[in-house]
């Protein structure tokens, strides 16, 4: 018997024969992040217009269908995402009385950082009013946040987020990201503040984020 010295996967020359929508979610079904058209394509063995188009199509098809799950684009990618509606019952599924959501200060450090990247940490500190190395450290084991440089003037190492804080969010990017003036009144006089200097914190105030870690996702 023959072998294949092509170094091609065995089975690769059939991709291109399946009907493209099935293996669209096949391949989707696997994935750990979201995928991009060019990857697919690439996979599946077709152009990019006609992926791109598929996609969209089975996104559409859901919707109309009413199927518990959906598919978005996000991250510069596709993957299936639980529909909202029905995220009491998957919550109630996954979580089974555990909690695994971040606590309150990391969501607010989580969203300094997202407004105000790239950042450092004594600005989120200021911001915050209370030292926040803990709770960065946390996200920066969630992967949702990573060190994006150093600042000129100080050398401190500035941090931005990631796409798995876009994936998790169900952002395309960070321009998708609310406006935040709506939601801070004070947003004006904070950022008087940080262009007059840094407000006053006590560095060795504990951070609740240190005693919660336990319980965060």
């Amino acid at each position: 018997m023959s072998e294949d010295t092509s170094g091609a996967p065995a089975g690769a020359s059939q991709v291109a024969d399946l009907d493209l929508k099935p293996a669209l979610e096949a391949v989707l079904m696997v994935v750990d992040e979201p995928a991009t058209e060019e990857h697919l394509a690439k996979i599946l063995e077709r152009p990019r217009r006609q992926v791109a188009d598929a996609l969209a199509e089975l996104a559409d098809e859901y919707t109309v269908q009413g199927r518990g799950f959906e598919l978005r684009r996000v991250a510069g990618g596709w993957r299936f995402y639980t529909r909202p509606e029905y995220a009491a019952a998957v919550e109630g599924f996954v979580l089974d009385g555990q909690q695994a959501r971040l606590t309150q200060a990391a969501l607010e450090t989580l969203a300094v950082v997202a407004y105000r990247q790239p950042v450092s940490r004594s600005r989120v500190s200021a911001v915050r009013g209370v030292n926040c190395d803990g709770v960065m450290r946390t996200l920066l084991q969630r992967g949702l946040i990573e060190e994006a440089g150093t600042e000129p003037e100080t050398g401190a190492i500035l941090y931005s987020t990631t796409n798995y804080f876009l994936e998790r969010m169900g952002l395309r990017g960070l321009d998708e990201l609310p406006e935040l003036a709506p939601f801070l009144p004070e947003a004006e006089a904070i950022e008087a503040e940080t262009q007059e200097g840094l407000p006053s914190f006590d560095p060795d105030a504990p951070d609740s984020e240190d005693a919660d870690d336990k319980t965060e996702l």
